[in-house]
């Protein structure tokens, strides 16, 4: 007998796949999810780095990555997510927006995909590790085109990203021109037939009827395939994939006039008598109509994009770097940190850093929205971006390229640009399914006329179902929310204010109470001695340098002030002899042979010093909570000091702000309650906070939170858990990296005026959208029943396809104009004008 080998499967082709993990602390969790990784069919193999949270899986090519995706998550972990930005070209109206995101939604290991049209932006939030080649071709199956770029991407190259717009509409208008050009003889020779009776009879006379419809027919045709054929190349591969969208419904109406009207021309016999009339003129000027307001509505976009655009516009080519042969002029992006870089009168300042020798005034208006020059001498920090005034100084760098601060900005505003707020999900489910709507509605209308319609039911069905086609293409509802965010945005940031988040520019406009920080938010956070009572036969310069003296051997907070206050006066510090710290009442030491004591009531009283004579002051002092220092020199009171920290000048008239906008204002600090009080009384605070830790921070706002939406305003390390527990965290631009990245706003100054402007713009940009969605949906719902014929039993009216062409094109153009009306929005508190 002969041995038979079993039938082996077919092997198919592996492929490997590596996934990030997060979640993994120890060996036991490599083995769990190796297993439940190894468990999916179609594994071969897993394993699993610890050092590296990393997966590496060997599987069939036919496996679906979602499926290891699940098997992560199942083990109770989770793939790591990372975001990839696109730029998309060949949307042009809501239902594309719908289309891209739907077909990147699909693609496995996305978890969610935004686009936005008005930035022709796509943000993907996928799992680390999925293939983006297949995220890209996708897109391209949709029907788009995909140009690539990495989220930390800045562009170098400011004419070639400001041009981009300019580009388009510069091409949009060689088409338009061409049309009109061909379309205007066309139009005069068959409308002006009707209207003008001369016309009529010199075209008779002189073209003859036949002639006429052929030479129409030359022109409608080379306007429809040749500035029209835009409308062709995207339209008919969107109808064969059944994914119509704006291109398909100017394709479908336009073909149908320009196909009823060739048949006229050249086959009248094929259709009903005295239904033989030509609608080119109709097909050419829609196509015309149609160009005209997509060219005004790439200019008006370019316009959107202003902001952006001015940012990049501040970044320098080139620096002066300090070398061992001289000074040398060398390209942005060669400087690295720890270059000495000369900045000279006038010049722009190229990257950020530190001051190391000279001193100016910089102008850093752009960026922060600050009225007036700021100083600048050795060690204080510059902008890249900025520009220098008369001085000359020199610095070293400290951060380029993508680490800038001007790199930060463009990327916070080109998120927020890009990002999707909670009212649009309302306009994407509706235009889903507008365009299907639409096409029902259009053959409706067809049926409608062709049974009931008068004489030529043919004609009327055909133009009339054209009209609804025409009028009901969805553009302006596509251009409602994302063009106000450009501009509101965009403006915002001129003011100083940038929104991290997109949804906190909705948000904003809805929080009940504003909470603030007080040391660094409302306040300078940095002590400063505010009160200096001199008793008579002391002079001040050495009562001052004698407290200094002593203070400059205490560790406690204050005396760093008054040593600084002693300094920045030239006082010469003096020996000290016998120093002694008093525990919890102050120090005493021997100074040029007297016994100097410095500290509180308690240390006057155990050293039998009288302090009645300043009873009044002291109680003043309290009441502004301010805690008084006394100094005692040679058994006599000598003087009364205060240190506190000084409100800023911003926040009073913040704070009335809004107050006047309705908000309740609650201060939350870690600092004692009587000065606390004290603050709020001077600023007019409805509520106190007090003696509250960074933990007591977060329990403070949870608890404001259940009966209001609350926005928290902080600048510290210590304010960025309750930045993150409020509905909106406003972080100053003045504070800490870490608070910034907590927050959903970040005002770039800290001037406190930033936080009632945020507010206004806002409130500025969600009633711009609200106006742009009722007018883009009531033009819609208005007037596609007019297009269908609604009004013609009643008064005989009908809606030219033309009119409805000019009417859809306009309703975009009106859009984008009224978002346009916020780059003029100007607050009602103006930058606080502090001196330098």
């Amino acid at each position: 007998m002969t041995a038979h080998t079993p039938l082996q499967p077919p092997l198919t082709a592996s492929k490997k796949t590596t996934l990030a993990i997060d979640g993994m602390s120890c060996a036991s969790c490599v083995a769990r999810v190796e297993k439940a990784l190894a468990a999916i069919p179609g594994v071969v193999g897993a394993s699993v780095n610890l050092a590296t949270e990393r997966a590496t899986v060997t599987h069939d090519a036919s496996l679906d990555p979602k499926a290891m995706f699940a098997a992560v998550e199942s083990a109770g972990y989770t793939p790591r997510l990372t975001t990839h930005a696109m730029s998309i070209d060949g949307m042009s109206c809501a239902s594309c927006v719908g289309r891209v995101e739907k077909a990147l939604a699909a693609v496995p290991g996305v978890r969610e995909a935004s686009v936005n049209r008005a930035t022709e932006m796509a943000t993907v939030r996928l799992v680390e590790g999925t293939d983006i080649a297949a995220i890209e071709a996708a897109v391209v199956k949709a029907g788009y085109a995909v140009r690539t770029q990495t989220p930390d991407q800045i562009s170098t190259d400011v004419g070639e990203t400001g041009d981009r717009p300019s580009r388009e509409a510069s091409r949009l208008a060689r088409a338009f021109i061409t049309a009109a050009v061909l379309t205007t003889p066309l139009f005069l020779l068959e409308m002006g037939s009707h209207v003008v009776p001369a016309i009529h009879d010199w075209v008779m006379t002189t073209l003859g009827l036949d002639l006429s419809r052929r030479l129409q027919f030359v022109l409608a045709t080379l306007v429809l395939f040749g500035p029209g054929l835009t409308f062709f190349r995207k339209g008919v591969p969107n109808l064969l994939r059944l994914a119509p969208d704006m291109n398909a419904l100017v394709v479908l109406g336009t073909t149908a006039a320009w196909s009823y009207s060739l048949i006229a021309t050249f086959l009248p016999s094929a259709l009903p008598p005295g239904t033989d009339n030509v609608y080119f003129e109709a097909a050419a000027v829609i196509v015309t109509l149609i160009l005209l307001g997509r060219m005004l509505e790439a200019r008006a976009k370019g316009r959107t994009g202003q902001a952006i655009r001015r940012l990049m516009g501040l970044q320098a080519r080139t620096a002066r770097v300090i070398r061992t042969e001289g000074v040398v002029e060398i390209p942005i992006n060669a400087v690295k940190p720890g270059d000495r870089v000369l900045i000279r009168p006038g010049e722009k300042i190229p990257v950020d850093g530190e001051v190391t020798e000279g001193r100016s005034l910089v102008d850093q208006s752009m960026m922060t929205g600050e009225p007036l020059p700021v100083a600048v001498s050795e060690g204080a920090s510059v902008i890249g971006g900025t520009i220098n005034g008369t001085g000359t100084f020199t610095f070293v760098v400290t951060k380029t390229g993508a680490d800038t601060l001007l790199s930060q900005i463009i990327r916070m505003v080109e998120t927020a640009q890009g990002a999707k707020l909670p009212i649009q999900a309302m306009v994407d489910r509706i235009t889903a399914r507008f365009v299907p709507a639409v096409l029902a509605a259009a053959l409706l209308t067809f049926t409608a006329w062709l049974i009931l319609g008068p004489t030529p039911a043919l004609a009327h069905a055909t133009i009339n179902a054209v009209a609804v086609l025409i009028i009901a293409c969805p553009c302006a509802m596509g251009l409602a929310t994302p063009t106000s965010i450009m501009v509101g945005t965009g403006r915002a940031a001129e003011l100083g204010i940038l929104f991290r988040k997109g949804d906190a520019l909705q948000g904003l406009r809805d929080v009940d109470v504003i909470a603030f920080d007080k040391t660094g938010t409302l306040t300078q956070g940095k002590p400063e001695l505010t009160d200096f009572v001199l008793m008579q036969d002391f002079e001040r310069a050495d009562v001052l340098r004698r407290i200094a003296s002593l203070e400059a051997r205490s560790e406690h907070p204050i005396a760093a002030t008054i040593v600084s206050a002693a300094e920045c006066e030239g006082l010469v510090p003096a020996d000290v002899a016998d120093f002694a710290a008093l525990p919890g009442s102050g120090v005493r030491g021997v100074i040029d042979g007297e016994v100097v004591l410095v500290g509180s009531d308690r240390a006057m009283r155990d050293g039998g010093i009288d302090v009645s004579a300043l009873a009044t002051q002291a109680a003043e002092l309290g009441d502004a909570g301010k805690s008084p220092l006394y100094a005692a020199i040679g058994g006599r009171l000598a003087a009364m000091i205060a240190v506190s920290d000084p409100v800023k000048d911003s926040s009073a008239s913040a704070i009335a702000a809004l107050k006047a906008q309705g908000l309740k204002v609650v201060m939350i600090t870690g600092d004692n309650s009587r000065t606390a009080n004290a603050v709020a009384r001077s600023l007019g605070i409805d509520e106190v906070v007090a003696d509250v830790l960074p933990g007591g921070k977060v329990d403070a706002v949870k608890a404001l939170r259940r009966n209001a939406r609350v926005a928290f305003v902080g600048d510290g390390i210590n304010d960025a858990p309750a930045l993150s527990e409020a509905d909106i965290g406003i972080a100053l631009g003045t504070g800490t990296d870490i608070a910034m990245e907590s927050a959903d706003v970040v005002l770039m100054s800290g001037d406190l005026a930033g936080v009632p402007r945020a507010i206004a713009i806002s409130k500025a940009t969600i009633r711009n959208i609200r106006q742009n969605l009722f007018w883009a949906f009531a033009y819609n719902v208005g007037l596609v029943p007019v297009a269908a014929g609604i009004l013609y039993p009643v008064n005989g009216m009908l809606l030219s396809p033309i009119l409805a062409a000019g009417a859809m094109s306009l309703s975009s153009v009106f859009v984008l104009g009224n978002a346009l009306r916020l780059r003029r929005f100007s607050p009602a508190i103006q930058p606080e004008r502090t001196s330098s």
